[in-house]
This record gives C-alpha cells, sequence and structure tokens, in this order.
C-alpha cells in the first residue's frame, strides 16, 4: 500500500474508528433500549458485552487490516493464501461490503429524518407543539416519498463528496473536524439538559443497577448492542485499520475506542433523558424517543428550538462520520480490483446504495400496507434489509474472530499487537471462545424461528461451538505439524 494510504498522524485512526461506531446507534438506539430494558442495569450489561465481545473482536479486524494493507475483500484473500487456509475465509471481506452496502442503503434514509428536524427546529416550526402536533409531524414525513427521497439524496451526496475526496483530504480533513466539533456540541447538550431538565432523574434511570428489571430480552438487546456499536462485522474498521500506521497500539486504541463510544452514547442518554424527565414524558417510546419526544421536550424549554438544532445538527454529523465509512471499505475494494477511480467507485457504490435506499423510502408509504417484498417475506422491505444485516454483521463478526484466534499464531499477533504475553493470551482466550459464544447468541437472535426456543438454542449453540472449535484447532495443529 501506498504511503498515501496511511494516515497522516497515528490519532486519526482513533478519531476515524470512533467516528464510524459513534452514529445513530448511540444517540438513538442506545437511548430508546435503555428506556425499554431498565436503564442501568441494560447499561451494565452493556459494558460487559463490550469488554468481553466488543473489544477482542474489534481488536481482530484492525489486525486483520493493518496486517494486509488491502480492502477487507482483497485483505482476506491475501490473508488466506499468506496462512495456506481455506478460500471460504475470503466470505469474510464479502460480508463485510454487503453489509456495508445494505446498511448504507437504510441508514442514509433514517439519517435524513435529522435532516428534516434540523431544518423544523432552525425555522422555529415546532415551538409550542404538542404531542398530537408532533406525532402528524413525524407521520407525514415519512408518509412522503419525495421529502424522504430528497433527504435521502442530499445526505449520500455529502457523505459521497466526503470519500471521493481521498483518504487524506476527504476522510482525515473531515473527521479532524467533524470528531471534536460533535464531541462539543454533546457536551453543550448535556450543559443544557442539566440547567434545564430533570437530570437527578435522568441519573438515577441510567445508573441505577437492578438486574431484576432486566428480562432475558434486555440481555440480548444488550449483547446485540455492545457488538452493533462498535460497527464490527461491516468492514468498515478492517478498511480504516488497513491505512493505521504499524507503530500505532492495537489495545490501547481498541479500549480507547470502546471507552469513547460507551461515553459517548451515556451522556446522550443522560442528556435525552433529562429533557424527556423534564418534560414530564416517558422513557421507553422506542425509536418515536429522538424522533417525537425529544422535539416535544424542546417545545417547552427555553430557548429550545436553537438547542434543538445544535443537537440535530450532532445527530446529522455523527451519521454523517458513520456513514462514510460504510461507503469505504466497498469503494476500496472497486478501486483496487478494478483499477477504478476512486471518484468514479464511490459514485458506484452511492448511487447503488440511493436505489436500494428507495426501497426503503417506499416501505414508509407506498408499500406500507403491500408490496412484492411483503408478499414473498412477509414484512417491509426496510424490515427485510434490516433483518439481513443483523445476520450478516454477528455472521461476520463470528467469522473475525475465528480466524483471528485460530489461523493467526501467536507470535504474528504478538507482531502486530505489541503487548504484554499476559494480556494476548488473555485476549487469544476471549476472540477464540467467549466473543464467538457472544456473538452467535446475536446471530441467532435474528432469525426469526429461534424466538421461544431459546433453552434448546443454547444448547445447539455450545455443541456447534464446541465442535467447530474442535474441527479448527485440528487444522491448525495439522498445518503446523
Amino acid at each position: 500500500m501506498s504511503s498515501d494510504n496511511i494516515w497522516t498522524h497515528k490519532g486519526t485512526f482513533l478519531l476515524a474508528a470512533v467516528g464510524s461506531a459513534v452514529g445513530l446507534g448511540n444517540l438513538w438506539r442506545f437511548p430508546y433500549l435503555a428506556g425499554e430494558h431498565g436503564g442501568g442495569a441494560f447499561l451494565l450489561v452493556y459494558v460487559l458485552c463490550v469488554f468481553a465481545v466488543g473489544i477482542p473482536i474489534l481488536i481482530a479486524e484492525i489486525m486483520l487490516g493493518r496486517n494486509s494493507r488491502r480492502c477487507p475483500i482483497m485483505g482476506m484473500r491475501f490473508l488466506t493464501r499468506c496462512h495456506r487456509t481455506s478460500r471460504a475465509w475470503e466470505t469474510i471481506g464479502w460480508l463485510g461490503g454487503l453489509s456495508a452496502l445494505l446498511i448504507l442503503s437504510f441508514y442514509s434514509v433514517i439519517s435524513g429524518w435529522a435532516l428534516h428536524y434540523l431544518g423544523e427546529m432552525l425555522t422555529g416550526s415546532l415551538r409550542d407543539a404538542d404531542a398530537a402536533m408532533l406525532a402528524d409531524n413525524f407521520a407525514n414525513l415519512i408518509a412522503s416519498p419525495l421529502k424522504l427521497t430528497l433527504y435521502h439524496t442530499l445526505f449520500l451526496a455529502i457523505c459521497a463528496y466526503i470519500v471521493a475526496r481521498g483518504v487524506h483530504r476527504g476522510l482525515e480533513s473531515a473527521l479532524r473536524i467533524l470528531m471534536p466539533t460533535l464531541l462539543v456540541i454533546l457536551l453543550v447538550v448535556l450543559f443544557y439538559a442539566a440547567t434545564s431538565g430533570d437530570m437527578a432523574a435522568a441519573s438515577r434511570f441510567m445508573l441505577s443497577f437492578s438486574l431484576s428489571e432486566l428480562s432475558l430480552e434486555g440481555w440480548l438487546e444488550a449483547m446485540g448492542q455492545s457488538f452493533f456499536t462498535l460497527s464490527l462485522g461491516m468492514g468498515a474498521i478492517m478498511a480504516y485499520g488497513a491505512y493505521m500506521p504499524s507503530e500505532t497500539s492495537l489495545t490501547l486504541t481498541a479500549f480507547a475506542i470502546a471507552l469513547i463510544d460507551t461515553l459517548v452514547a451515556v451522556i446522550a442518554g443522560l442528556a435525552i433523558f433529562a429533557l424527556v424527565f423534564g418534560a414530564g414524558l416517558a422513557a421507553d417510546e422506542g425509536p418515536g424517543l429522538m424522533f417525537v419526544s425529544l422535539p416535544l421536550a424542546f417545545s417547552v424549554m427555553p430557548s429550545g428550538s436553537l438547542v434543538g438544532a445544535i443537537f440535530f445538527v450532532l445527530v446529522l454529523g455523527a451519521a454523517i462520520s458513520s456513514a462514510i465509512s460504510l461507503i469505504e471499505p466497498v469503494a476500496a475494494y472497486l478501486v483496487e480490483r478494478f483499477d477504478l477511480s476512486r471518484v468514479l467507485a464511490v459514485a458506484l457504490v452511492s448511487v447503488l446504495a440511493w436505489g436500494l435506499g428507495l426501497a426503503t423510502v417506499a416501505s414508509f408509504n407506498v408499500w406500507a400496507e403491500a408490496s412484492p417484498v411483503h408478499d414473498v417475506f412477509g414484512r417491509s422491505a426496510f424490515a427485510v434489509l434490516e433483518l439481513v444485516t443483523h445476520i450478516t454483521l454477528p455472521l461476520c463478526g463470528l467469522l473475525v474472530a475465528l480466524f483471528a484466534g485460530w489461523s493467526l499464531t501467536q507470535s504474528e499477533s504478538m507482531k502486530e499487537m505489541h503487548t504484554r504475553s499476559s494480556w494476548l493470551r488473555l485476549w487469544r482466550f476471549l476472540v477464540r471462545f467467549i466473543a464467538p459464544t457472544g456473538v452467535a447468541f446475536v446471530f441467532l437472535r435474528a432469525l426469526p424461528y429461534v424466538q421461544g426456543y431459546w433453552l434448546p438454542t443454547i444448547g445447539a449453540c455450545v455443541l456447534v461451538g464446541a465442535f467447530a472449535a474442535y474441527r479448527l484447532m485440528a487444522e491448525q495443529h495439522a498445518a503446523s505439524g
């Protein structure tokens, strides 16, 4: 790889990876999941899963990217040849690229909602609005294919422009401005929430660790969120890892990413719940928490329109930082494999994602009652795309953990990690056994027919995991012998 494709500064990879991880999952999904599953109990399980499942796989993805110095698809092809393993492991790269493209298609549509609410806040249209008006506003937004398509197009165009400018002039320059700015905005919103909302109630809710309030569904949601929040399994971290300087510490970087990502989620949750509780609203509003309950809270608070606009700038910026990481792995493959110009590669990826995104747009309105997708799968196009990625992402993460844990030798891992032998042994144990088991549950949970059959599913998962570990150890032993 050319030096033109290595991050200029060591800290840029941290910004890039944090930018990929910090998105709607932190500002939208984490708060409403915490609201639905007991607050602090959910947070406690989430943090434990981040350490036991998320960080080991995060290190593995960065390691594979930096070791290959290629995009995920070409990188896995290179690594399978170097380690003389089955070419089936190339599936990791293809699953990551597919997941990134599918997620980008509907992520862009959902992120476009932030553009709408930013405009509403700037114009003061929602000032003094009541709950019924805000519910109607949201319903009218998703019922309009024209509005959704417009916002979807604008959002993708912004992201494509950044990525098309290249690693240094595009990604690096944007992230150096975007991430510090978003942190400052988040702290401003937190300060406003502390002074204008009910921070005491938010703190009690977010930091009360009563595991009895957490159901099995809550445990599984926490485990799934700990995996998805770090952008694992979609090729983004592996692609960014390919640009990471060799002397940068994998362990410290991975822990820093996880820590910042978790702090952002907690701070966002505290700010959102302080505003929601301060307005006398419920915390368990589900996905409508950000787009109905929060605008309602802003509408009744002093300077609410201004702070609401600042908040949705934060949401939009976080969404952009994540979306550009979804474009990068697929665009990088087109550049490396077919020698396309970066601009053309990004344009092709963006147009394809835009076209797929129209199915998500239609699923909220013209295909809301019936559609060819619904006739075949029994659910909306958006639900099908989301379900597919909830299968491909953990499957890709599972394969990453197994490949890094069993195909890479201890000396190779030590060479990349530059760490103490005690931590290396712990990481290899986690990435070989604990992380794959946790991700297997995330994967199985996405399968509709598994619901309601968790006991036999757990038994099957343990048996399959034990058999897979035995076969992989036998393969590794034969290769070394």
